[in-house]
């Protein structure tokens, strides 16, 4: 029935959590200037905007509970008891909430003894009656309950923005029900999340069967001797009172004594001044932004204008003295890669004074230079590695950053690695600013603007959000402990990470192409040989074609399929190599193939035609761990455990003849970062008595008496169960991993608990603080958010499990690696030694350096990378030198 009376009914505790968990994984990102979160207050105003534009509401209230006390608890004390405690960052936000409600001119109400639900039943019943549609909005299908010709119970699906409308004809679809026997489905199946018991054994499918035949509890116990005997049956018989229980707390009370009446609730039109005041407060520019500006001009221009100068030859000097205190520079550059980049301007300045350069030689005038070498001259700056690497490519040094929007933007949360300003400025709630890819385009389209003049606007946006984001960031890393490990390891390992790319290392191009003819050669002799195995030329690299070969023509027996036919992917071929040689064959195949286009051909199209080297470059805000990823080329990925990919290394040498190639690597980092954090005394001593850690666990799960005993397959598997465990692993995946039966494997992990105890307690533990925190931090704070951490879907909830236990692991010993390289840096500098450092892989650091300096390198690099951290357990460090990569001996 149509009418020009809508009431919006909105359930704020609900919503408010589901707002609150659309946004955990940015918990940290949405901080005000106070320090107080505003995640869910944030996602909860966006919520508003969307249901009030869907609905149009003439009247509109938000219900809040009252407290965990109502008549529920006391007809059963353990209604709602299991759950979590509201995180103290949602609770702090809540009463923020009725701040922007009243601002919206929405009222909200809550009743002592009473719940949200109370108060949304008996409203949507009243205005019903009283000729009003009714709309609900909430996050509990409880709710569903009260749907009817007049009321429509939207529940929320995916964040607080989407919802699933339940109208009596949905409700009937999706679960063969009227919406008031939901409450008899609940009797029956009871409800984990509001923790009243129903019957046991009885599901939602089974009480929906009951019900469609017997239509409430009431008719099923009035039915009960109809039922054939059955353990359903006695598990009804013996429940009888749960069910009846169950059905009245999921009732929701339709009259509860609430002192507001509809006409009460009539919309209001917003409060402009109070909600001005209120985002200011909030930080939310965006919503300033979006506020009216016929209503409040002087708001919104504030946030759309920006002005800005051109530099000249003339004016430098002048502009640089106009300058104190911080300044703002930001250098652009469009492709991805900054070592061959062309430039495309600049724009430096501070405090809404913006200065913008197209030509980019004026950066080369020496009152510039002076000025970006001096040290005592604050910087703020987007990406300091890129911008190092491109000024040094002006013969120009970079002293004195003392902030980077990117490196704290990543730090306040891993999951939101952006190199995209304008995205990373909306993820702090800036919107003053266009995205690359707005102004750009993207790929092959990407370029400037024919408008100068909105380019160099657009630089100055991005100068300007530098400096209004600064000091935000800085008070967020601050309140999570990370000011710390943002300027005395993160933006000091930003410069020492640029001067190792502008260092490079040196190929021997000979030696590669030799290496390219000798792998063509063998990849035709093993190419020759499957086309007369399979008795027919035929694709090798197309996956279908193999697979006709192998599982029709040859017979060989079926590991798995895919939608697409047969799987020939490792693992199948692995399995079928011991009973087919042709599986081999195509292993060693797809081997060096790999190997020839992805390492020589690859490397061969990377080396600087100049200089003959390589300069990689190092991502240090991709991962969630803090591990450097290297790109064009990926250095880290030079393969080490396979012979041939080995080979490759014998290509990379020192700059010049007299030289070496010096590398050393840290041992275990990761078990011994376990043993440290877990304080498990077994553990340690192994490490503190300088045993072979994988034939002590071997050992220690064996129940063996000698290192004698352990033969070198109890040590791979021990080895398999010591990393296995740092990653959570299961006892299906170890079983995988060595072929072992599920229940040997069952029996390996048990073992190995019951000999490192703590190793368990601090997996319990660690995985108990994610779920309470939403994240974990690594033993130099630096944090990684899990938004599925208490995820109801078992594999997302799983993962993120498995993902808290490992990441202080390997978070540590990344962060660990850093410190190291920071200090190794700094005694290469100290000992004035020629030596330099050009890449880290991993664990691995490598160096060049003169023959002569060899042996200062072998007793100062242990040294400084054993005393990069105090850990519970001793470090330890492999080292040795070599003509070649390849050839480094111990």
């Amino acid at each position: 029935m149509a009418t020009d009376k809508h009431l919006l009914l909105i359930d704020g505790n609900s919503v408010a959590f589901r707002a609150f968990f659309a946004l955990h994984s940015q918990v940290n990102t949405f901080i005000n200037h106070d320090g107080l979160h505003t995640n869910a207050i944030y996602a909860f105003n966006t919520m508003l905007d969307v249901v009030l534009k869907e609905f149009k509401p003439t009247h509109v209230l938000v219900a809040f509970d009252a407290g965990k006390t109502t008549f529920r608890t006391k007809e059963f004390a353990e209604y709602k008891s299991q759950r979590a405690k509201t995180p103290s960052e949602l609770s702090e936000q809540l009463p923020y909430l009725r701040q922007l409600l009243t601002a919206y001119g929405i009222k909200s109400y809550e009743l002592a003894n009473y719940e949200a639900d109370d108060i949304i039943g008996t409203l949507a019943k009243e205005a019903s009656q009283a000729g009003f549609q009714v709309d609900i909005v909430t996050g509990d299908r409880d709710l569903t309950q009260l749907a009817t010709a007049e009321v429509t119970v939207n529940v929320t699906v995916k964040g607080v923005n989407q919802t699933e409308a339940y109208t009596p004809e949905h409700v009937m679809e999706k679960y063969g029900l009227q919406p008031k026997q939901i409450i008899d489905m609940k009797g029956l199946a009871g409800d984990t999340s509001d923790n009243y018991p129903g019957v046991r054994k009885v599901g939602e499918k089974t009480a929906i069967k009951l019900l469609k035949e017997y239509d409430s509890v009431e008719g099923v116990y009035e039915h009960l001797d109809d039922l054939k005997a059955s353990k359903m049956k006695e598990h009804l018989q013996e429940d009888r009172s749960n069910a009846f229980l169950s059905k009245k707390l999921a009732t929701i009370n339709t009259a509860a004594p609430i002192k507001v009446s509809v006409t009460e609730l009539k919309r209001q039109e917003r409060d402009l001044d109070k909600l001005i005041e209120f985002y200011k407060e909030m930080d939310f520019n965006s919503f300033l932004s979006k506020l009216d500006s016929a209503v409040a001009p002087t708001e919104v221009a504030a946030k759309t204008t920006i002005k800005f100068e051109q530099l000249t030859n003339e004016n430098i000097k002048q502009v640089l003295a106009k300058f104190s205190g911080p300044v703002v520079f930001y250098l652009e550059m469009l492709a991805s890669n900054y070592h061959t980049s062309d430039f495309a301007g600049f724009v430096i300045g501070q405090e809404d004074h913006w200065y913008f350069g197209r030509d980019i030689k004026l950066l080369q005038q020496p009152d510039f230079v002076a000025f970006f070498a001096d040290n005592q001259q604050a910087k703020l700056v987007f990406d300091l590695k890129r911008t190092f690497v491109g000024l040094n490519r002006l013969g120009i040094r970079l002293n004195g950053t003392t902030f980077d929007l990117l490196l704290a933007s990543y730090l306040l949360n891993t999951n939101d690695n952006s190199n995209d300003l304008g995205k990373i400025a909306q993820l702090h709630q800036y919107s003053d600013v266009a995205t690359d890819e707005e102004v750009y385009g993207k790929g092959s389209k990407k370029a400037l603007p024919e408008n100068e003049t909105e380019f160099a606007e657009h630089l100055a946006r991005k100068a300007r959000a530098i400096e209004q984001l600064q000091p935000k960031l800085s008070h967020e890393l601050e309140a999570n402990d990370q000011i710390g490990l943002f300027n005395e390891l993160e933006i000091p390992l930003a410069l020492v990470l640029a001067q190792m790319e502008i260092a490079g290392i040196k190929i021997d191009k000979d030696r590669l192409n030799d290496m390219r003819g000798s792998f063509k050669e063998r990849i035709q002799q093993i190419q020759e040989k499957i086309y007369a195995e399979a008795e027919e030329e035929f694709n090798i690299n197309s996956s279908k074609q193999l697979g006709a070969i192998l599982f029709e023509k040859m017979n060989l027996p079926v590991i798995k399929k895919t939608k697409t036919g047969y799987s020939t992917a490792v693992g199948v071929l692995e399995k079928l190599k011991g009973i087919a040689p042709i599986a081999s064959d195509v292993l060693d195949y797809r081997g060096l193939t790999k190997i020839q286009s992805t390492y020589i051909t690859g490397l061969l199209k990377v080396i600087h035609p100049e200089d003959g080297k390589i300069h990689t470059t190092y991502l240090q805000t991709l991962t969630q761990t803090g591990r450097l990823s290297s790109i064009d080329p990926n250095l880290q990925n030079i393969p080490v455990r396979d012979e041939d990919g080995r080979q490759i290394r014998q290509a990379f040498v020192p700059r010049e003849k007299g030289w070496q190639i010096f590398a050393a690597d840290y041992s275990q980092i990761e078990l011994r970062v376990l043993a440290h954090i877990s304080h498990d005394k077994n553990l340690q001593a192994a490490f503190k008595e300088g045993m072979d850690i994988h034939a002590s666990t071997a050992m220690r799960i064996f129940n063996l008496d000698s290192p004698a005993d352990v033969t070198p397959n109890m040590r791979r598997e021990a080895k398999a169960v010591n990393f296995g465990i740092v990653y959570g692993i299961s006892d299906y995946g170890l079983s995988q991993n060595i072929g072992i039966t599920r229940l040997q494997a069952k029996n390996y992990i048990d073992n190995y608990f019951r000999e490192y105890p703590n190793v368990q307690k601090y997996m319990t533990d660690i995985v108990q603080s994610a779920k309470d925190h939403g994240y974990v931090e690594t033993l130099f704070h630096r944090r990684r958010y899990l938004p599925d951490i208490n995820a109801k879907n078992f594999n997302l909830r799983s993962f993120a499990e498995r993902t808290a236990m490992n990441t202080p692991i390997q978070g540590s010993a990344a962060d660990i690696i850093k410190v190291a390289m920071l200090n190794m840096h700094k005694a290469l500098e100290e000992h004035k030694l020629k030596a330099t450092m050009l890449l880290q892989v991993h664990d691995e650091l490598i160096f060049e350096a003169p023959d002569d300096e060899i042996p200062v390198l072998r007793k100062l690099v242990p040294q400084v990378m054993d005393s990069a951290v105090d850990l519970e357990v001793p470090m330890k460090v492999g080292f040795g030198s070599g003509p070649t990569w390849y050839n480094v001996k111990d």
